[in-house]
């Protein structure tokens, strides 16, 4: 286990969670761990790929299934895919580590614990809590930033559609009230984004959510709610 800087390690995991496992390191630098990771398919046998776990509870892999792939920051749910997994959506159970020596699942090991706890802090925005920040949207028209509000499931998915939107222009729904005539939030003004904790929060757990039941949806095809239904029912 190769370890670049105590401080690092102590923020991550320690000694003691993560000294089976082949091939982990933190890198301080970026605050995320990197260790090699696999899924096999009883088709094509074993893709293996580089794990990156952040202290904000995002997972990505780096996929290294053969010489020429370039797959790039997959979602685990993705990558499971990607590797041919005969049964698929369930990527805690199917994508594995190597420690002792043996192939043993995400799910038991402790690399999973920023992931469910920003999944356990997202998921307390059905209780009341603030958890989405505000967002916003440029105009392909004007150029002008629009703010969304996200402080309720239909204004969550009606930011969410008009992401997914390449086009997306101020008279377009939610905001068909806000035309490109009218004048751009100052800048002064766009730095508060209705985090509970600090005013001017740039993103932290407070408000920035990676997930729940407010701000994804089982009728939407996207990679990121897709992701979302699946682990849900793992």
């Amino acid at each position: 286990m190769e370890i670049s800087g105590v401080a690092a390690r102590e923020l991550m995991f320690s000694e003691e969670e993560v000294k089976d496992i082949s091939g982990f390191k933190i890198i301080s630098e970026g605050d995320y761990a990197e260790v090699t990771c696999g899924c096999t398919s009883h088709q094509y046998g074993d893709a293996v790929g580089t794990l990156r776990v952040y202290l904000n509870g995002v997972l990505e892999i780096k996929c290294d299934c053969t010489p020429g792939c370039d797959e790039d920051k997959l979602s685990p749910a993705a990558f499971e895919k990607h590797s041919g997994r005969e049964t698929a959506r369930k990527w805690k159970n199917h994508i594995w580590v190597i420690a002792n020596g043996e192939k043993v699942p995400l799910v038991k090991t402790a690399l999973l614990k920023y992931y469910n706890r920003a999944l356990k802090n997202a998921n307390r925005s059905q209780t009341g809590r603030v958890s989405h920040h505000d967002e916003f949207l440029r105009c392909t028209v004007c150029g002008k930033e629009r703010r969304f509000r996200l402080r309720n499931k239909e204004e969550c998915r009606a930011y969410h559609d008009a992401l997914r939107n390449v086009n997306w222009k101020c008279s377009d729904p939610p905001s068909a009230r806000v035309q490109c005539s009218h004048e751009e939030e100052r800048a002064s003004r766009r730095v508060y984004k209705g985090c509970s904790r600090s005013q001017t929060c740039k993103g932290c757990t407070s408000c920035v959510c990676f997930g729940c039941n407010i701000c994804r949806f089982a009728d939407c095809s996207c990679q990121s709610c897709v992701d979302f239904t699946r682990n849900e029912k793992n």
